[in-house]
């Protein structure tokens, strides 16, 4: 059954690609690049192999993984999705890197502003975890990550415990390191708070920070490169008794007071941020002589970290921001962003301009944004060209219609062709979302050919895309056509009277709509533009010869000529009695034929020979008639009489004197047949009575 099975990794919604060189690699997870499948966005992605004959390691990560699923901060790992398999656990997360690893990128050693930055996400994180009654276990330099922006994140839970729930079993071999609180080895003066012993790790994190791995625990008694605004709270960590280590509420109230370490300019501007929605009940003058001061200095700052913070919650205050601050104080410190040699400003940078775009004026958009903007989609992370191509479908409205005409469809155009696949797709979505900005005829001319050729696009969404963008654009161009085919300045969709353009350019259209409405009638068998209604059904049609109701035409020089129908059977029941003389030898009276008038008034037919198109009469033949040899026979007679339509005119008394004549001479012809054959019997010869 194998064969039938499909590889989940290949369905998995992220692609994995090389490993990451760590210089102590985890025991539990193995670390990979990878990206997101739909956009490209990077994400990193941890992998641990089962059935390797370590229980206890497998244990963990699932203990890991269940807690990743659960716990939601900002200063927590962001998780992403997970996948198992019959050979590995995946754990994919936001794209972040080991804080060892980040540490040894920059040479070591790390600014005190970075650092207390760092420390303040980690104690809001250990704080989340200690209100929801849950203690870490594992806090270190192989615990934390370092996202693009440069905030810290706290990860390593695979040691998480409490909340009902007992921490996973640490390996039975697995010797004592430092960084253990005295009081796990039996060596502390009691057992404190459930939080101490993250808060002891804590401490030697921070010692790690400045000088270096810890070889053992009583380094910890000199302090080395520990800057002095440390020096305090980290005696208070590394305390021998557990009862006197400071909760991690206690130290972000201390380390924020004026002087503490807390209170560097990073960490006190990102505290402002997230505590800038109190701001929004101030007043608006207040709020103008307040906030809008310090959001100008902050984007004055060349802080890449600061700056990073600040596009993030742009969202939240831009809207109390004035529009001439927006256009001349803060704009052109963002628009440096998109020439920033770090991805993520980059990145962060575009993602913001959909929302300053609005309180820019007209013509500063048409002049600075599209050169920014061509300028991101030639970017070297395809990730990058591809919000670059989002941001200018979104932008597009905004742009003055001359610069709009001008830039668009060339850029869009240009990431129709882009290696990156995602980035193709968002030119098709950014083409299809600003439809309305294009004419008919650029609709026809450039936006076609240039979606046409996307529809064999290697890329299936890419194709999905690219079928429901041109059939928008097919509708636009319909509803366009229709608009030209009536009056000049006529809107889409709204077809002009025939009125309004008689004799004129769309006299044309006129003409075939009402050429395809005469056709609709006739086929539909409506009255417009055709002959008047037929008859009822129990009645049978008029034979064409009459043109008026008042003045019949009597002796018509040719039969009229029918619409070819299906062959009606001959009806037995008319001439039911004509082939009996042949098979009787029996010599019969001749009848002269009946003239043309006869046949005109009879309905063109003769007694032996029914009419092609006549159908029986639908009533029953009278209660009178009770035997087969009567002269009205089933009715045909008169069923012929009755040809005509009620409105044609009276038969004439010698037309009723025929007719009786004619049925005399039909009985007289039944009577000689009764009164027995002459000649020996032939077969078939006798007939019921």
């Amino acid at each position: 059954m194998w064969l039938f099975g499909r590889d989940p990794v290949r369905d998995f919604g992220f692609e994995m690609g090389a490993a990451e060189p760590d210089p102590e690699p985890n025991g539990v997870w193995k670390r990979l690049r990878g990206h997101r499948k739909a956009d490209g966005q990077p994400v990193t992605v941890f992998v641990h192999t089962l059935g390797t004959g370590d229980p206890t390691g497998t244990a963990r990560a699932r203990c890991a993984l269940r807690r990743f699923r659960t716990l939601r901060h900002p200063n927590i790992l962001g998780y992403l999705d997970s996948l198992e398999t019959e050979q590995c656990l995946y754990l994919v997360t936001e794209a972040v890197t080991p804080l060892r690893c980040h540490l040894r990128d920059a040479g070591g050693a790390l600014s005190e502003e970075e650092v207390a930055w760092g420390l303040q996400q980690l104690l809001t994180a250990l704080a989340f975890l200690s209100r929801s009654g849950l203690v870490h276990g594992a806090v270190g330099l192989d615990a934390v990550f370092v996202d693009p922006g440069g905030e810290w994140k706290l990860g390593g839970l695979e040691q998480v415990g409490g909340g009902g729930q007992e921490p996973a079993p640490r390996p039975p071999n697995e010797p004592p390191r430092p960084q253990d609180p005295p009081e796990l080895s039996g060596g502390g003066n009691g057992s404190g708070e459930p939080w101490a012993g993250d808060m002891w790790r804590l401490g030697c994190l921070i010692w790690e920070l400045f000088n270096g791995p810890l070889p053992r625990a009583s380094a910890l008694r000199n302090f080395g490169k520990v800057p002095r605004p440390l020096l305090a709270p980290f005696s208070q960590l590394v305390a021998a008794d557990p009862s006197t280590r400071p909760s991690p509420e206690q130290l972000l109230e201390l380390g924020g007071r004026p002087g503490a370490f807390l209170s560097s300019a990073i960490a006190t501007t990102a505290r402002g941020l997230e505590q800038l929605q109190v701001a929004k009940a101030l007043d608006p003058p207040e709020y103008q002589r307040r906030i809008v001061p310090v959001i100008v200095r902050l984007f004055a700052s060349p802080d890449r970290a600061l700056r990073m913070r600040l596009l993030q919650q742009l969202e939240d205050y831009i809207e109390f921001l004035p529009e001439a601050t927006v256009s001349s104080q803060i704009f052109p410190h963002v628009a440096r962003g998109f020439l920033d040699t770090n991805a993520a400003i980059r990145e962060q940078t575009v993602k913001s301009l959909p929302l300053l775009a609005p309180r820019l004026p007209e013509a500063q958009r048409g002049r600075e944004l599209p050169p920014l903007l061509c300028r991101l989609q030639g970017d070297a992370l395809g990730p990058l060209r591809c919000n670059a191509t989002l941001c200018l479908g979104r932008v597009a409205p905004l742009l003055p219609p001359t610069v709009r005409q001008r830039v668009l469809a060339p850029a869009l155009a240009r990431a129709t062709r882009d290696p990156f696949p995602p980035t193709r797709a968002a030119a098709v979505a950014a083409f299809a979302a600003t439809h309305r900005c294009f004419t008919a005829a650029e609709c026809a001319g450039r936006v076609l050919p240039t979606l046409c050729p996307l529809t064999l696009d290697p890329d299936r969404t890419v194709r999905e895309q690219a079928f429901r963008a041109i059939r928008s654009f097919l509708e636009h161009l319909e509803a366009a056509a229709e608009s030209g085919g009536g009056t000049e300045g006529a809107s889409p969709g709204v077809v002009a009277p025939p009125e309004a353009t008689a004799g004129g350019p769309g006299g044309l259209g006129a003409a075939v709509s009402w050429a395809v409405t005469s056709l609709t009638a006739r086929l539909m068998g409506g009255t417009e533009g055709g002959s008047p209604p037929g008859p009822p059904l129990d009645t049978p049609a008029e034979t064409p010869t009459e043109t008026s109701a008042e003045t019949p035409v009597e002796t018509p020089t040719a039969p009229p000529q029918e619409p070819p129908s299906e062959p009606t059977p001959p009806n037995d029941f008319d001439c039911w009695d004509d082939d009996w003389g042949s098979l009787e030898d029996v010599e019969q009276p001749q009848s002269p034929p009946p003239s043309t008038k006869d046949k005109a008034e009879l309905g063109g037919s003769q007694p032996d020979s029914p009419p092609p198109t006549a159908a029986p009469p639908r009533d029953p033949p009278s209660a009178q008639d009770e035997e087969w040899g009567t002269s009205t026979e089933w009715g045909t007679e008169d069923a012929w009489e009755a040809l005509p339509s009620p409105r044609g005119p009276t038969p004439d008394p010698s037309r009723r004197q025929r007719e009786q004549q004619r049925r005399r001479e039909m009985e007289a012809r039944r009577a000689e047949r009764r009164g027995g054959a002459r000649g020996p019997p032939k077969l078939g010869t006798r007939k019921l009575d």
